[in-house]
């Protein structure tokens, strides 16, 4: 299948006259030593990647690293040196003026830094501002700049002015503007760095939430390590325009591709990152609804526990046993044991591993986690997190949680 965007050997260099940087760069000198003999920067340094439709794909680096120079390729306000942007397997760099703003105004959206609300448009009249520069009647665009602004939270607010709303709300009103474009692409670029902590870890969910429903293919630009890592399917890390790794959060934390991406993921605190999911073990035994007491007796006996959790059809968690509530089921002789399963403590797949903390020290078991359909993922207990922190080389931070 076609990616929905992809990097083919993309070099940028700024400036006139670049053939002679272009042949510096072939011949393998660094962005330092064609800047020093030809006074052109090297922007991005032979690029290769592919997003694939419907993921989000993060772009982190340093200042100066490359990444947003990336990013205006993708919807060719710059066009590459040499190399292909393709988008849908078309080529951005090889298409005319007409084709270009087609590109930016129905396939590609933007989400920047800054919000750019205008300040004298309500906030409705700022999210329908994109369809009514397409010709959209006003009845039309002011319905789908509601249903917009209903999808972030800000329905009540569409009759207010720019100024009357926090830097949150603003940046919300950005990504409405974005959303009712219905453009297949979000691009990204640094849009929460001007938002304090608090609200900026709130964007951060509030994307990952619309995500999960309009599934649009977003880069995303940042300089947040744990942004990067919290919101990526796929990161790559960026140094002097090249991509040093490609890959989702747990490869490039268990396996960093070098020196420098090592030094880069130094200090970062992993129980901001990882998930629920992804640090959750497959317990010894589970016993399934259908089962018989006995059955699950020996399950107990041969894993030396007292209690094992039940799952139905399509592995859905149902609830969990105890071996005091079987044994006097089995004096009886009685087969089913579904009279006695009891609620289970579980947890959200998604859930991040610092708030797992908390919920595993009021529970007096092994948490079940489980997706958003209710399908079992596994079991987290004390020992799995200190063995995820200690794996990720984060286990000086287990003091402070």
């Amino acid at each position: 299948m076609t990616a929905k965007i992809e990097a083919k050997n993309l070099v940028k260099i700024y400036g006139n006259n670049t053939g002679e940087a272009l042949e510096l760069f072939n011949q393998g000198y660094s962005r330092s030593e064609i800047l020093k003999q030809t006074g052109l920067t090297l922007g991005v340094a032979g690029a290769n990647f592919e997003v694939a439709e419907g993921e989000i794909f993060v772009l982190i680096g340093l200042s100066g690293s490359g990444k947003s120079t990336l990013l205006r390729c993708i919807n060719g306000l710059l066009m590459p040196t040499s190399g292909s942007l393709l988008v849908d397997g078309n080529a951005v760099e090889k298409m005319g003026g007409k084709e270009l703003r087609r590109l930016r105004g129905e396939r590609i959206s933007m989400v920047f830094q800054h919000f750019a609300i205008l300040p004298n448009r309500n906030i409705i009249d700022n999210v329908a501002f994109g369809l009514e520069l397409r010709g959209v009647e006003r009845e039309a665009r002011w319905a789908e700049a509601s249903e917009a602004l209903d999808s972030v939270g800000l329905g009540d607010w569409k009759n207010k002015m720019p100024q009357e709303l926090s830097g949150g709300m603003k940046q919300r009103v950005g990504l409405a503007r974005a959303l009712v474009m219905e453009s297949d692409i979000l691009l990204m670029d640094e849009p929460f760095g001007a938002l304090d902590a608090l609200i900026r870890a709130e964007m951060q969910e509030e994307l990952l939430t619309l995500q999960r429903e309009i599934k649009k293919t977003v880069v995303f630009v940042t300089h947040d390590l744990d942004e990067a890592l919290r919101l990526g399917d796929r990161i790559a890390i960026m140094r002097d325009g090249a991509i040093e790794q490609i890959g989702t959060a747990d490869e490039i934390l268990a396996e960093p591709a070098n020196e420098y991406v090592e030094q880069f993921l130094t200090g970062i605190d992993v129980s901001k990152i990882l998930d629920a999911a992804s640090i959750s073990k497959w317990p010894r035994e589970l016993v399934r609804d259908s089962e018989s007491v006995s059955v699950a007796l020996h399950r107990m006996k041969k894993t030396d526990t007292d209690y094992l959790f039940v799952t139905g059809q399509r592995r859905k968690l149902v609830g969990m046993i105890t071996r005091d509530d079987l044994l006097p089921l089995s004096k009886k002789r009685q087969t089913s044991f579904k009279d006695v399963i009891r609620e289970a403590n579980t947890i959200p797949g998604d859930t991040i591993m610092r708030d797992v903390f908390p919920e595993l020290r009021h529970s007096e078991r092994a948490l079940a986690v489980v997706d958003e359909n209710g399908r079992f993922l596994g079991v987290i207990t004390h020992n799995t997190l200190v063995e995820s922190l200690d794996e990720r080389k984060g286990g000086d931070g287990i003091a402070e949680l």
